[in-house]
């Protein structure tokens, strides 16, 4: 059975979770030398990515300030221009489309429990 909206939220929020944790108090001079993080974080974006865009599209709909299909384009370089992927482009990523994405979730997911 393919996951359920609820689901995909799950794994994007845990997955955000996971990467923050992660790197926590560091820089992107440390991101650069860190090999095995720049990995582990790549992995957890293809998740996010993944999950993100096989939301429904009423869900993606609910948050218009979110670009989904740089979501879904930023996936597809991580599969399959792994050998290209640039790390700052990786940051901008984390830093600056990350938390509107972890936001919504969160209010998602809160509003489901009500």
């Amino acid at each position: 059975m393919p996951p359920s909206v609820e689901d995909q939220l799950q794994d994007i929020l845990a997955s955000i979770v996971e990467i923050q944790d992660g790197l926590r108090g560091a820089g992107l001079d440390q991101f650069l030398k860190d090999r095995r993080t720049r990995l582990a974080t790549e992995r957890l974006l293809e998740i996010v990515c993944e999950a993100a865009r096989k939301l429904r599209d009423h869900v993606k709909l609910e948050e218009p300030g979110i670009d989904w299909r740089e979501m879904v384009n930023f996936a597809n370089r991580l599969r399959h221009a792994y050998h290209a992927t640039d790390v700052e482009i990786v940051w901008d990523i984390i830093e600056n489309h990350l938390p509107p994405l972890k936001a919504f979730v969160e209010r998602r997911i809160g509003a489901a429990d009500k």
